[in-house]
């Protein structure tokens, strides 16, 4: 609790730390970034407003507000927010439904939308619930502002046509109506949209830097003016109110329009923290700067509250805007804070010229914005990298056209998070083996693997959702390769591993273990270790079964593997550990060394040192080695005889019945074969060696060699 009233201390008193660290040397640079910001808001503002068929102060007073709040508690230093293109047709969209368009009840709720888009965003940076716009696609916005992009054209259509049409989110409902009125266009106002339209494309083409809209709508004001926009037959935009954003009076205990505009809200929510956070981290990428992606929310938040309850409406992220703060020099967050200045200034001087702003420019100025919400390069990159992303992008912005705004937007988001929790749900599982230089482990396609020990890679975390996929394909390749009763599982890509994939691995170490075999890991992370020594995991495995990865697979060779199976039944070299093997013919030794292993009694090395030093004392036993040839001359143990196991079962009654013989392999595997080996030839003096040569020389005993 006091870590959360700490957390949210620090997110309400961001304007003093913004305020505190502010070099005088930054003034300069924000003021001019603030005015250019300006001039490109100051007709977005209005246009915007006119797409959520709000009064263009409307979108001033959310212009004014929400650039000042919304910097100061913030996390970016240029992340602008105001209104959007996106966020208004969503307002459009949600609100027509619910009240009728151009009524003070229709303004009101407008505010009111905001207040509850602003308490989410709020909760969320609150709570720190900025990871979950990690699981939203991008493609998911690319998809929606492409399909806004298509019905703010179509919607300004009955602008640049100067028809009497309803308002409508609907696509088909504005064609159909459009249609039906099209012999009653205004070709004057055609005429005029039009001009704007090519007036800015140029601009755009040879004078990018310019501010295209407001050059646009400063000649088609000065024009109408000159042509008179009564006599002319110009729907004009009117005069905008001179005063700074009023306190609106909002239905806020209206439980029956909240239930309403709810779905909406939550949409609109969603959606422009996406789209807040992805520019600001675009353009942190560019700057250098450190995010907060909480405090980000807290901003949007707080932006929004604050809007609505000044006569404004729900805003969100600029890419335009952001792109200009960055672009013009400004430094800090007050170059935003200085843009909503600027506007105020302008609503306060040049209010009354709005009544020669024709709304067929306006419309025009919209469609070339929508125009540019098509993000051609970045679908076309989508496109072609990934199937996945494509779908996201084509489904959100097929329901964008098509279904409701805010069911489009969820739906997206959806898709976006079902194609995550697929993708998690089903990690990489499968079988590696060592590339032709021995230097590192590869998918295994071509390459046989090993008869003894089978070695997977897990790709992802071991959660509740993970573990059937997981589970069935270490069962596909066990019954791919049934003469496998080893597995090495590599798990250093798992991060995560909660009970159910702990029973999961539960369940293979046992079908394993009844296969006369084990499991062992490698590269495990701490966390992932600490989680299975929680549950008792460690006890269950035993000791020895966390490998370090690079020793891995040479521990197992040398103590867990039966050589026997790698020199008589094996013809393949699969690991580096294996090139030095003798290897003989499968078919003429498995008769000789394929035998079930009895319970053979073993001597300790220090019981055979004695041995050696008095025969006598211990009954003469015979020290017999079945390792090869190779093996015996690089170091045994004095006064061995050689007999490879491989030979056992032909020469084994040349040896005598009336002495101990003792066996002695590199690890005990293949001396306990061949003791089982002698016993079914009827020896019962037979013992091996405990720990082979491998125990004989840590215990530094004498070695003879060839």
């Amino acid at each position: 609790m006091q870590r959360a009233l700490r957390d949210i201390r620090s997110f309400l008193l961001r304007p003093k730390t913004i305020l505190q660290g502010y070099r005088r040397s930054d003034l300069r640079p924000d003021l001019v970034a603030g005015l250019t910001i300006a001039v490109v808001l100051l007709p977005q503002a209005i246009t915007y407003a006119l797409v959520a068929e709000l009064p263009p102060q409307t979108g001033l007073f959310a212009a004014i507000i929400a650039a000042v709040v919304g910097a100061l508690w913030g996390s970016s230093a240029h992340l602008h927010t105001g209104p959007t293109n996106a966020a208004s047709l969503l307002v459009l969209s949600t609100l027509v439904l619910a009240v009728p368009a151009g009524t003070p009840e229709y303004i009101a709720a407008a505010g009111l939308m905001a207040v509850m888009v602003g308490v989410v965003r709020l909760v969320m940076g609150i709570a720190r619930l900025g990871v979950i716009v990690n699981f939203v696609s991008d493609s998911v916005v690319i998809g929606f502002t492409a399909g806004a992009g298509v019905l703010i054209s179509i919607s300004q259509l009955r602008h640049l046509l100067r028809l009497e049409i309803d308002s409508s989110p609907s696509l088909f409902s504005t064609l159909f109506n459009i249609s039906r009125q099209l012999g009653d266009a205004h070709l004057t106002s055609l005429a005029i949209g039009l001009g704007v339209v090519l007036l800015m494309a140029l601009l755009r083409r040879f004078r990018p830097r310019w501010p295209a809209a407001l050059i646009a709508m400063v000649l088609t004001a000065g024009l109408a003016a000159l042509l008179g926009p009564e006599s002319a037959g110009l729907a004009v935009l009117g005069e905008l109110p001179r005063r700074l954003p009023p306190l609106a009076d909002l239905p806020l205990f209206n439980l029956s329009l909240i239930g309403r505009i709810s779905t909406g809200a939550l949409a609109i929510a969603a959606i422009g923290l996406v789209e807040a956070i992805s520019i600001a981290r675009s353009t942190a990428a560019r700057s250098g700067q450190r995010l907060n992606s909480n405090q980000e929310f807290v901003g949007q938040g707080l932006a929004n509250i604050a809007a609505g309850f000044f006569s404004g409406y729900t805003v969100s992220g600029s890419f335009t805007r952001t792109a200009v703060s960055f672009d013009s020099g400004g430094r800090t967050q007050l170059a935003s804070v200085f843009s909503g200045l600027w506007i105020l200034a302008a609503m306060l001087l040049l209010a009354p010229l709005g009544r020669f702003i024709p709304k067929a420019a306006l419309a025009g100025v919209l469609v070339m914005t929508a125009y540019g919400m098509v993000d051609r390069k970045t679908m076309h990159r989508i496109w072609h990298s990934s199937r996945g992303d494509s779908a996201i992008m084509v489904a959100t912005l097929l329901a964008t056209l098509v279904l409701p705004l805010e069911f489009a937007v969820l739906a997206g988001m959806l898709v976006s998070f079902m194609r995550y929790i697929i993708k998690t749900s089903t990690p990489d599982v499968y079988p590696v083996v060592p590339d032709p230089n021995f230097q590192g482990l590869v998918r295994q396609e071509r390459t046989l693997p090993c008869l003894q020990l089978g070695v997977m890679t897990i790709g992802g975390s071991l959660y509740f959702g993970a573990t059937q996929h997981v589970e069935t394909c270490i069962y596909n390749s066990l019954e791919a390769h049934p003469e496998q009763k080893y597995l090495l599982l590599r798990m250093g890509q798992v991060d995560h591993c909660d009970i159910s994939g702990i029973h999961m691995l539960e369940a293979v170490v046992r079908t394993f273990r009844k296969r006369g075999g084990d499991v062992f890991f490698s590269g495990l992370r701490e966390s992932v270790k600490a989680q299975m020594a929680s549950v008792g995991f460690d006890e269950f495995i035993g000791a020895g079964h966390y490998l370090n990865s690079r020793e891995a697979i040479n521990h197992l060779f040398h103590n867990v593997l039966d050589p026997s199976v790698c020199i008589y039944e094996c013809d393949r070299r699969v690991f580096a550990e294996c090139q030095a093997l003798p290897k003989y013919p499968y078919g003429q030794v498995r008769a000789s060394v394929s035998l079930i292993e009895h319970q053979v009694p073993q001597w300790k090395p220090s019981e055979t040192l004695l041995c050696l030093s008095d025969p006598e004392l211990m009954g003469n036993p015979l020290l017999v080695d079945v390792r090869e040839e190779s093996e015996y001359n690089h170091g045994h143990i004095p006064h061995t005889r050689l007999i490879p196991l491989r030979k056992i079962r032909e020469t084994g009654d040349e040896l005598p019945k009336d002495r101990p013989v003792i066996f002695v392999c590199r690890s005990g595997r293949r001396s306990i074969r061949a003791a089982s080996i002698m016993q079914d030839l009827g020896y019962t003096n037979v013992y091996n060696l405990k720990g082979g040569m491998l125990a004989w020389e840590a215990a530094g005993y004498p070695i003879a060699v060839e």
